[in-house]
């Protein structure tokens, strides 16, 4: 009961957060740095698959070996840890293949990445640490 609690809530907190984040930053931010590589609609499939592992990761990686030390201060730590390299891996490969990649784009990515992933990861150690 553990590890689905720890995921379901990660996963809702995760997908919640980046669902307000992205509805405020994508015309604010994303358009205007990326416009005419930005599509005009989603990628269901993609976005789902993105959503449901992404908590994976924080999960096993982060969710519950905070858990056993029972450390919400790992979870944050290292949750945001897992949130920047993932998130440096997306924009630095972009940055580096991509002609024309903000670099502002990228430091706004690995910041919120960052935030993300450590609020997500907190909020399914605090899930699972009921169990």
């Amino acid at each position: 009961m553990t590890i689905v609690a720890g995921y379901v809530a990660t996963l809702v907190a995760f997908v919640a957060a980046d669902m307000v984040w992205l509805g405020i930053m994508v015309e604010r931010v994303y358009r205007p740095a990326i416009g005419d590589i930005l599509s005009t609609t989603v990628n269901l499939p993609a976005a789902i698959l993105f959503y449901l592992l992404f908590p994976v990761g924080l999960t096993i990686f982060v969710v519950l070996p905070a858990v056993k030390d029972q450390s919400a201060g790992n979870a944050a730590l290292f949750g945001g840890l897992f949130g920047f390299f993932a998130y440096a891996t997306y924009d630095l490969t972009n940055q580096a293949t991509l002609r024309n990649w903000p670099t502002q784009l990228t430091i706004i990515d690995l910041v919120w990445g960052s935030a993300l992933a450590a609020f997500a990861a907190t909020i399914g150690y605090l899930a699972a640490s009921r169990f």
